[in-house]
């Protein structure tokens, strides 16, 4: 895939909704990326996730021409006392344009958006899959931690349990 690809970022709009789940949908289809199967794209789904982070915490998504071909979010989980924290962070990139950068700059526009104007936010936290070793150091390569393992926590497809590992960015300055 040519990495020269145009496309813009911008914070989602509800209008976004049916490409980002048409967008989820190509993602859960090709498996081992969100924790979803594609039948587990559904309207409520996508519809908590966009609402909420567009009302509490961040969206951004990544269009060519008009289609979305990646999509980040976002927020603060309940209750107060995780107000200064980002979790339930979930990064869909388009299967055929992975691999060009549009993942890294969703990435970097969320971060960036926290370190300018977020600044009560201390913490951005997501979870990956153990096996999933390119994007353990691709959310390395973005300040991202280890944390620990949650053993046995995910049941992968051939029924086979796996550790989901937790990773945090932390706020340095």
């Amino acid at each position: 895939m040519n990495k020269d690809i145009q496309y813009h970022i911008h914070a989602a709009t509800s209008d976004d909704f049916a490409n980002i789940k048409a967008l989820y949908q190509s993602v859960a289809r090709q498996g081992g990326g969100i924790a979803r199967t594609e039948d587990e794209i559904t309207d409520d789904y996508i519809q908590h996730n966009l609402e909420t982070a567009i009302t509490r915490g961040i969206c951004y998504v990544a269009k060519r021409e008009e289609q979305i071909v990646g999509e980040i979010h976002a927020y603060p989980p309940f209750p107060k006392i995780f107000a200064h924290i980002l979790s339930d962070l979930t990064i869909a990139v388009h299967p055929v344009f992975q691999g060009t950068g549009i993942g890294r700059a969703i990435f970097k526009a969320l971060l960036e958006e926290v370190k300018l104007h977020r600044t009560n936010i201390l913490r951005v936290e997501l979870f990956v899959r153990q096996s999933n070793l390119k994007a353990i150091a691709f959310y390395q390569s973005l300040g991202f931690e280890i944390e620990g393992h949650f053993q046995q926590r995910v049941r992968r497809p051939d029924g086979d349990l796996e550790s989901d590992i937790p990773m945090a960015w932390i706020r340095s300055e």
